[in-house]
């Protein structure tokens, strides 16, 4: 698939051969420099926090090391360990900025930054050990041990409280970046929907740019076209955005986008590319450049690889070691329940499995005996945060006491390990959908059949019965499509963070 990421610009010639001069006939205004003061303001935070748990890691390894000295487990002390560790702190943080770990761009997301980390880390280790090695310098091993396993530690913890400091100032308005969107009408409208949604990301759009030849120009792209392509380029200086994002739907040929490119550097503004594909995660996507053309190549969707036997091994072993652990929670959630109301303590219910087939779906009952038979009333009523395939209410009257507190904690839904025991389920999937659900899916939502279903999923750990429809289907395709089980451990561990907050749970 070609995708044409450029900007036409009218007017614009291209430049002599030889030595390149400026496009720029006059000094022009240039844009808002928040951005790049907000990455040197991360960049600057980070590079700070890496030397102070550097200096730390040093301290405590120095002072485990003459711990062990002062039992007699190892030798004295040396008098070089001070400047040894001052020695192997500054290459340690010099890999660190070689590896990219204090890169304020990927700060907010992606594992980019905790892969500089490691890496860096090995860097430093390997430097380290080979200088120590071939100029034969001596160096206490517990010392050089007990570093290297703590310094790694405490600077994966500064990314994760960075990651959350970003994250959460850029939700309340902080380190954000104003961005002009160019291309067709659809995909800006795409671009603004997303953007608007993962607020984390610090984007502002505030305008667009679309093509003369957009027959949709006329529609509503979710913010103003301020004009057309020819127009882009006093558009920046009068709008002075901190990015100009290009997506797809531009008319223009590699070579006119090149020398826009060259124009927006003379106006130190950023450029983002968006290819014309979303929902897919970065480990299935590869860049190569060829002969200058940027070629992005993507595996294929990963569903059935979520159907593969090292996920159904992980899921027998994990449900039924979690049955044995629980099976004192069991029993005191059974007598709670029973004695609540004397009704059944096991609800069973038929529910959708992989490709359609039924499945007998199990809870801790947390409603009335005769919730069932009072839910087509309940029906009628307006349903809830604009989820019109999913009924759910927050104030749902058929809910008992007993199972408020359930369902707070998402305990009603422990019995669903025998589900995953027998192979029903899964540990991570997509919701598990009622019939009449079912058939009110439209193809896109299909999908989510194609694997398991689980106990929890992207849609629990993102916010639950508060999303909307739209948004359920798309976290379930994202997982169905780009599943790894490197995904469903980190799934598994935000839910715990989930059910603590109780978020969506209702």
């Amino acid at each position: 698939m070609a995708l044409q990421h450029s900007v036409k610009v009218a007017g614009i010639p291209a430049p002599p051969r030889g030595r390149r001069r400026s496009l720029i006939a006059r000094p022009l205004p240039l844009p808002s420099r928040r951005a790049r003061r907000d990455d040197r303001l991360i960049l600057s935070a980070l590079i700070a926090a890496d030397l102070a748990v550097l200096v730390l890691a040093c301290v405590l390894a120095i002072a485990i090391r003459r711990h062990l000295t002062f039992l007699g487990v190892s030798q004295s002390l040396p008098d070089s360990l001070v400047v040894s560790s001052v020695v192997i702190a500054a290459v340690w943080m010099v890999a660190l900025l070689a590896f990219g770990a204090t890169n304020p761009r990927v700060i907010a997301s992606g594992a980019e930054i905790y892969r500089g980390v490691l890496m860096g880390t090995l860097g430093a280790v390997g430097f380290v050990g080979a200088v120590l090695f071939l100029a034969d310098i001596p160096l206490s091993r517990p010392y050089f041990v007990v570093l290297f396993l703590l310094g790694p530690l405490l600077l994966l913890l500064v990314r994760v409280l960075a990651r959350r400091f970003v994250n959460l100032a850029r939700t309340r308005g902080r380190l954000r970046s104003q961005v002009l969107v160019v291309g067709s009408t659809g995909h800006v409208r795409g671009i603004v929907r997303t953007l608007g949604r993962e607020v984390w990301l610090g984007y502002d759009v505030v305008g667009a740019v679309a093509p003369i030849s957009d027959e949709r120009r006329s529609e509503d792209a979710g913010v103003p076209i301020l004009g057309d392509e020819s127009q882009m380029l006093d558009l920046v200086r009068e709008v002075r955005p901190d990015v100009v994002l290009f997506t797809a739907g531009s008319s223009a040929s590699a070579e006119e986008f090149r020398r826009v490119a060259w124009e927006l550097e003379e106006l130190e503004v950023g450029v983002i590319v968006v290819p014309g594909v979303s929902e897919i995660s970065g480990d299935r996507i590869r860049m190569r450049p060829v002969a200058g053309l940027p070629l992005v190549h993507m595996d294929l969707p990963r569903s059935r690889k979520a159907l593969k036997k090292g996920k159904r091994i992980f899921d027998v072993v994990a449900s039924a070691a979690l049955l044995l652990l629980l099976a004192p929670v069991f029993a005191t959630i059974a007598l709670c329940v029973r004695f609540g109301d004397g009704g059944k303590v096991i609800f069973r219910q038929e529910r959708v499995g992989r490709g359609g087939e039924p499945i007998e779906f199990l809870k801790f009952r947390s409603m009335v005996v005769d919730a069932e038979a009072r839910r087509i009333e309940l029906e009628k009523l307006e349903r809830d945060r604009g989820n019109d395939v999913l009924f759910k209410m927050a104030d749902d009257p058929r809910i008992t006491r007993v199972g408020r507190v359930l369902r707070r904690y998402s305990l009603d839904e422990l019995p669903q390990l025998w589900n995953v025991l027998r192979g029903d389920m899964s540990l991570v999937g997509p919701r598990p959908a009622l019939p009449q659900e079912v058939s009110g899916y439209d193809v896109d939502a299909h999908r989510r059949l194609a694997v398991r279903p689980g106990i929890t999923g992207l849609w629990q750990v993102s916010g639950r019965s508060d999303l909307s429809w739209d948004d359920t289907v798309r976290l379930d395709l994202f997982y169905v499509d780009n599943w790894s089980f490197m995904q469903d451990l980190l799934i598994l561990v935000r839910t715990v963070r989930a059910v603590m907050a109780s978020r969506g749970a209702y």
